[in-house]
């Protein structure tokens, strides 16, 4: 099945079908598979950078996260002054926290996704809006990209070492091919490579 799925809502006849929303990955990566505590790529935030993040943003109307993506994110961006567009965008827009911890989460427009994570995000993509964005690259997506609910990821690529623990660390037992659909090289060392799972026919 291509990774643009289709739906048919049931007021819809089928010469009515809408193309099901696309869940976008977007993790910053370091050389030696680190993604943890980006600081890392503040020098690197350049014009090229703000560009591509803004793109990004604009065609996303919702975001999902796992619990420690969540904790690093509403510190961070919850106490931003607002006439910075990242600040307003992530205190703003709709996020859905997939965790089984969190129960009254305080950054504002969060909701915390209830029962099976896979279903939940399948209903998700099934509604009408723009793409779903995700940060960070860990358990959640692994679930996500075994079910093959995962349309694009992308990897920006930054060029330092940092040390710590890999991203491969948490995910052992994910396994998948993707293709190839986009590179962007900037100025500044970062390769943002973006990738689709494969398609058979």
């Amino acid at each position: 099945m291509p990774a643009e799925f289709w739906v048919s809502p049931e007021n819809t006849t089928d010469s009515q079908e809408i193309p099901m929303r696309k869940l976008i990955n977007s993790t910053y990566i370091t050389l030696d598979g680190v993604i943890e505590n980006p600081m890392w790529t503040m020098s690197y935030f350049d014009d090229e950078a703000m560009s591509l993040a803004g793109e990004q943003t604009t065609e996303a109307d919702a975001m999902l996260m796992g619990r420690a993506t969540y904790d690093g994110m509403s510190v961070a961006w919850s106490s931003r002054d607002e006439s910075d567009p990242g600040a307003a965008y992530f205190n703003n827009v709709k996020k859905y926290v997939a965790s089984t911890t969190l129960t009254d989460p305080t950054w504002n427009n969060t909701e915390v996704l209830q029962g099976d994570l896979v279903e939940a995000v399948t209903a998700l993509k099934a509604q009408e809006g723009k793409n779903i964005i995700q940060y960070g690259f860990g358990s959640v997506t692994a679930q996500l990209i075994k079910a093959g609910l995962v349309d694009e990821v992308r990897f920006w690529i930054h060029p330092v070492l940092e040390g710590g623990p890999s991203l491969t660390a948490p995910l052992t037992d994910v396994k998948g091919s993707f293709d190839l659909v986009d590179t962007r090289v900037h100025k500044s060392g970062v390769i943002v490579a973006s990738y689709a799972p494969k398609t058979t026919t």
